[in-house]
């Protein structure tokens, strides 16, 4: 890669010795080689955005690409294109393909056909065999290959004693169960969140208790096993008092929520789209309030994209057949500043996406430092801006957010020797 100078970028990297600093960033070779006030330099490739923040490389928890089994939805290379348009460097990829990634090859073919993407590929394992909520998957083996946590997306554990048990089988080795919380007998047939809205509407809801009452079961059987458990998208106020108090409790807990809970609610769902068909479903004001002020006191410490593709027979019919779920690897962290702003400052944004992703998988932060590898994320906070369809990287185009108006977009990134650049910076190139 030849020499990338950043110039005047304001640098967001907590815990790092440049954090708050106005400086030029100077790289060669996928490495910081300087960072100063003024750098000159004969040959490079100049990247300048008033405004353009920089950090460490956000990482998402939570992104499908169909892949194996349903690649013409999405495919693991069109998924980290998406991610890198959306200023990710490293994503989570979950298991739930055809077939499941449950066993040593399937983290191998991911990492495989990866290989050579300046994002990194993140697997994550099953933690039951062929996701089927009974026999646990071969864990360890699952780990040794490369796998950073283990899944069985929004499935989970058919019974408390299966989880409970991969609990503490993953304990000798510091293994990470990722929970979707969710009892399965109260969401049977359930389109939207239970609420004044569902009842007008005539959908069956799913009520906030269906939600609460699996994580509270789960955080006893995680207090009970002394393990590790990150909780994936939370979307009521009841989980995060549940979390909040188990964090109390000094238990080994992490919590995430999809950035469009933060910012859409389920009078959406008033004209039937079904793109605005999530799961968890899109909720009402009091708990939107609840998880915006648990993002804000980090209780809840990460905000994923739950990056779900859908091609358009899945997704364009009658709503209690449309499939649930929406792309949002391009969009998650403009939805997120939207939602947020003016409550959070854009470090504490940034931390969610950059900080709390790697403290729940145990990776440290690739700081901002003259020799290290560069693994950087820039953005600009305060951009204001419409998101079209030609933003759309990915092969899948379910989303409500075309013509929406956001404030806050990725710029580009710098990752596994790489420059790659979106919107005002690249028009810029």
């Amino acid at each position: 890669m030849s020499r990338t100078l950043l110039r005047k970028v304001h640098v967001i990297d907590p815990g790092g010795p440049m954090h708050g600093e106005v400086v030029d960033i100077l790289v060669h070779n996928g490495r910081i080689e300087r960072i100063g006030k003024r750098i000159t330099v004969a040959k490079a490739q100049v990247l300048s955005h008033p405004g353009m923040q920089v950090s460490p490389g956000w990482v998402d928890l939570r992104a499908h690409f169909r892949d194996p089994g349903e690649e013409y939805k999405e495919g693991l290379t069109n998924g980290l294109n998406a991610a890198a348009a959306g200023g990710f460097t490293a994503v989570c990829v979950l298991p739930s393909t055809d077939p499941p990634i449950d066993s040593r090859s399937g983290v191998e073919y991911l990492l495989r056909k990866a290989a050579g993407h300046p994002v990194r590929t993140l697997p994550l394992g099953a933690l039951t065999k062929g996701l089927a909520g009974g026999r646990l998957a071969e864990l360890f083996d699952l780990h040794q290959a490369g796998a950073v946590a283990f899944s069985d997306d929004q499935a989970g554990p058919s019974k408390p004693r299966s989880l409970l048990l991969a609990l503490q089988y993953l304990l000798p080795f510091q293994g990470l169960a990722m929970y979707h919380p969710l009892e399965a007998d109260l969401a049977s047939g359930a389109q939207m969140h239970e609420g004044p809205m569902s009842a007008r509407l005539g959908m069956r809801g799913l009520p906030a208790m269906a939600e609460s009452t699996a994580l509270a079961r789960a955080i006893t059987l995680l207090e009970y096993s002394g393990s590790r458990m990150h909780v994936a998208t939370i979307s009521t106020a009841e989980s995060v008092d549940l979390v909040r108090s188990a964090k109390a409790k000094g238990l080994a807990i992490t919590a995430s929520v999809a950035a469009h809970n933060l910012l859409l609610d389920d009078g959406c769902l008033r004209g039937f789209d079904t793109f605005y068909k999530v799961m968890p479903p899109l909720r009402d004001d009091h708990h939107i309030e609840a998880l915006r002020e648990g993002v804000k006191d980090g209780t809840i410490d990460c905000i994923v994209s739950d990056h779900r593709p859908e091609d358009v027979e899945h997704k364009k019919l009658e709503f209690a057949r449309a499939a649930f779920g929406m792309i949002g690897l391009e969009t998650s962290f403009a939805v997120a500043n939207t939602a947020l702003k003016g409550r959070m400052t854009a470090r504490r944004i940034v931390e969610r996406f950059c900080h709390g992703p790697r403290k729940a998988l145990g990776l440290p932060v690739p700081h901002l430092l003259e020799g290290a590898e560069a693994e950087l994320t820039l953005f600009d906070p305060e951009w204001e801006w419409t998101f079209e369809r030609s933003d759309i990287v990915g092969r899948s185009s379910n989303t409500p957010f075309i013509g929406q108006p956001f404030t806050g977009r990725p710029l580009g990134i710098l990752a596994g020797g790489e420059v790659r650049t979106y919107g005002p910076l690249r028009a810029k190139r």
